[in-house]
């Protein structure tokens, strides 16, 4: 077939209208393709969509991550697998204990390290050294006016304990603690501003919480002072406050009775706490500080005799 000459009116007539017929289809190929257009997928048909048209998604490593925690024994924290009982662990913050950070970092620019594995040195310790009829007595959030009179009556038994320490308040009462370690008792970690709860902070804020706390401590008790043992406020362990815990030379520290005297319950119930859930070989939470402590020292004067009569004998947790 012969093509007309571009220069013939007739040739000139047919671009037109073959144009005319193609601009619809062609203005709608450049639009984006509507559900179920041509050149969509079919239903069924897998399709893989760019990371740049996809919701922001926050990396696994910017966020804080915790340690599954398991009912501890009766009357103790949430914490990792120990002895199988209930959990009565109150989030409620221990009175005159601040929980507002100061001076804290803020944010975390550190990634936060990978899980500890299953037991080993990061888990909880909730018995004493020696195990048989023993009982490991802890105070928390001290040192206070009241560490003295706790003092004064662990030395007419013969008792020992372990004292878990505020920082600050460490170092605003360097001389109690320097008495704690005269008298032959040992020191645990206790936190700078009493988080809680400590294991959804980041990962830098923990890091300061634990070692900014154990460098106050330690300060106060002068050269070749130890800090044994870490417990983290309200007893709120996570996998990563242990590791960091662990990895500044520390053992986690729970308990296996929790007498609750913090909200002061009266020194009959403290005494009976004890009395009635205390087993061999167990660790009694108690506090010396945070608060008015004159119900803790009266319930002492009474659970020191009580334990000697039953033929109970002093040590420190396990490390």
């Amino acid at each position: 077939m012969r093509i007309p000459s571009p220069r013939s009116g007739l040739a000139r007539t047919l671009g037109y209208g073959l144009a005319a017929l193609l601009a619809p289809a062609l203005i709608a190929g450049c639009g984006p393709a509507e559900p179920g257009a041509a050149g969509s997928a079919a239903p069924g048909t897998p399709t893989v969509s760019s990371s740049s048209s996809s919701p922001s998604r926050s990396s696994a490593s910017s966020a804080p991550w915790s340690g599954s925690t398991a009912p501890g024994p009766a009357g103790s924290s949430p914490s990792l697998p120990s002895p199988p009982s209930p959990d009565r662990t109150s989030s409620t913050p221990t009175p005159g204990v601040s929980s507002t950070p100061t001076a804290a970092p803020t944010g975390s620019s550190t990634p936060a390290p990978a899980p500890p594995p299953a037991g080993g040195p990061t888990s909880i310790v909730y018995r004493t050294a020696s195990g048989g009829r023993t009982v490991a007595l802890t105070f928390d959030d001290g040192p206070s006016q009241y560490t003295g009179q706790v003092l004064d009556l662990l030395a007419r038994y013969g008792a020992h304990a372990t004292f878990c320490q505020i920082g600050p308040q460490a170092t605003a009462r360097p001389a109690a603690v320097k008495r704690v370690l005269a008298e032959g008792h040992r020191l645990c970690d206790h936190t700078v501003h009493h988080p809680q709860p400590m294991h959804t902070l980041s990962h830098d804020r923990q890091v300061y919480e634990i070692t900014a706390a154990k460098d106050m401590i330690a300060k106060a008790g002068g050269p070749g002072t130890a800090v044994p043992w870490f417990r983290a406020p309200g007893g709120d362990f996570g996998a990563e406050n242990r590791l960091i815990a662990v990895q500044n030379g520390m053992r986690p520290l729970g308990w296996s009775v929790d007498t609750r005297d913090w909200s002061r319950p009266g020194v009959a119930s403290i005494v009976a706490d004890v009395q009635h859930n205390l087993r061999p070989g167990g660790v009694v939470l108690m506090h010396d500080g945070g608060g008015d402590r004159s119900q803790t020292v009266a319930a002492l004067g009474q659970l020191l005799p009580w334990l000697v009569a039953h033929g109970y004998t002093f040590d420190f947790p396990a490390v």
